[in-house]
């Protein structure tokens, strides 16, 4: 028989398998990295998307915010921000005046090494950097109302006379697209604000998906915010399999990310004309699988494009397990989806963290067997779930395809999308 191979992206290496030639593999489209990353964003930085060069931009202002993605997203920091920074320095704001505000959503906030390890020394050590609290009431305030539901923002970023949003372009299972608005919201919002944006009805929207703008309240939500709160300019960036540099976006808010989802989608969203018995996936790798949490978004790009009762195996490696308690709680206080709808459908009942759970709880629903290759959980944290912790994927994968001949491998995870036509 002959043989094709596939690497799952696991924690900082890859599960390697060796499959059938008749398996499907869903790969991202080659995606070369820049040869100068860094010269292609000082570049971007002075030939802007419908926008003024940042130079322009920050001349005469007084005070900066620069708002970046946390610890869980691979945003290449280190190459990115060193040139925007000596952009601003450079038109005349002072060090002292410019604030890097970590978009931390509902997560933990970054410090000590998790710290360096986003931003390296050099930036750590120079510069003013805060975390986003979601929870702290006296660091935002109200800007709007949204369906009956306050929309309240970091004041680090309200105050700033220059806002400026940086991060990656990516498929998002709920904004279609990661970065640009993101950042804000639900990046440097409330939890009274995220209760809405991540509520049960939101989450269960139909246009809420990966790879869909037109029609999205999340997306739409996001550009309202972002064009009420008046920011200046935008710096996203694309990047390879191998974590390079692909793409350089920076401009306006709108238009320089929409031109970055463009690529996104022409290289990570691949049309399919069929569903699948089986998908073999990955969590996406460090430091995306990191936790359980997170694999909420591999398993719904699974459940795209599987057919209702397939098998699922996935590779993740979460190092740091479950996830943090709140979402341990929750998996642990009900065991399907309709328990999970009864418990957590009401606005009143929300609790953080539901959403993702959510989204596990909808792939489990339409997905028959789970198996979950991880070293960082153990079988009473799948048992709860019906899930199956595997010893080998190899194995299983051998074991399970003689039955799913028509099986599927995304070595990639949720960084590539299959739509199916």
């Amino acid at each position: 028989m002959a043989y094709k191979n596939a690497e799952l992206l696991y924690g900082e290496k890859t599960v390697n398998l060796k499959l059938p030639k008749s398996t499907a593999l869903l790969e991202m489209k080659p995606l070369n990295g820049l040869p100068d990353p860094q010269g292609a964003v000082v570049a971007a930085l002075a030939d802007p998307i419908e926008s003024p060069p940042l130079s322009e931009i920050a001349e005469g202002r007084k005070n900066a915010c620069v708002v970046i993605s946390d610890f869980t997203r691979p945003v290449p920091n280190k190459i990115i921000l060193p040139p925007l920074l000596k952009v601003l320095e450079q038109s005349g704001l002072k060090r002292e005046n410019i604030t890097i505000l970590i978009a931390t959503g509902m997560h933990r906030p970054n410090l000590g090494d998790e710290l360096e390890y986003l931003v390296g020394r050099e930036i750590m050590d120079n510069y003013h950097i805060v975390n986003h609290y979601c929870r702290n009431s006296e660091e935002y305030r109200k800007i709007d109302e949204i369906d009956g539901a306050p929309i309240e923002i970091n004041n680090h970023f309200l105050d700033a006379d220059l806002k400026i949003l940086t991060g990656l372009i990516e498929p998002h299972f709920y904004a279609g697209y990661s970065g640009g608005r993101k950042a804000i919201l639900p990046g440097i919002s409330s939890f009274e604000t995220m209760k809405f944006m991540h509520s049960y009805k939101m989450i269960d929207h139909p246009r809420v998906t990966n790879c869909v703008i037109e029609g999205n309240p999340f997306h739409e939500y996001g550009i309202r915010v972002t064009e009420l709160v008046k920011a200046d300019f935008i710096l996203n960036v694309v990047i390879s399999r191998e974590r390079d540099i692909a793409g350089v976006f920076a401009g306006h808010y709108n238009h320089a990310h929409l031109a970055g989802c463009n690529m996104v989608y022409e290289h990570s969203a691949v049309s399919l004309n069929q569903r699948f018995d089986m998908v073999v996936t990955s969590g996406g790798g460090y430091p995306l699988d990191a936790t359980f949490y997170q694999i909420s978004k591999a398993l719904i790009c699974s459940m795209g494009i599987m057919k209702e009762g397939g098998t699922i195996i996935i590779a993740c490696e979460c190092r740091e397990g479950m996830g943090n308690p709140e979402f341990r709680g929750i998996m642990g206080s009900v065991s399907n989806y309709q328990e999970f709808t009864e418990k957590y459908s009401d606005p009143k009942d929300f609790v953080i963290d539901q959403w993702c759970a959510q989204n596990i709880y909808q792939a489990a629903d339409h997905a028959g067997p789970i198996y979950v290759y991880s070293s960082g959980l153990i079988d009473d944290d799948l048992k709860s779930m019906g899930m199956i912790k595997i010893d080998d994927v190899q194995e299983t994968v051998n074991d399970l395809i003689q039955t799913h001949p028509n099986t599927i491998v995304v070595p990639d995870g949720p960084y590539v999308v299959g739509m199916v036509e």
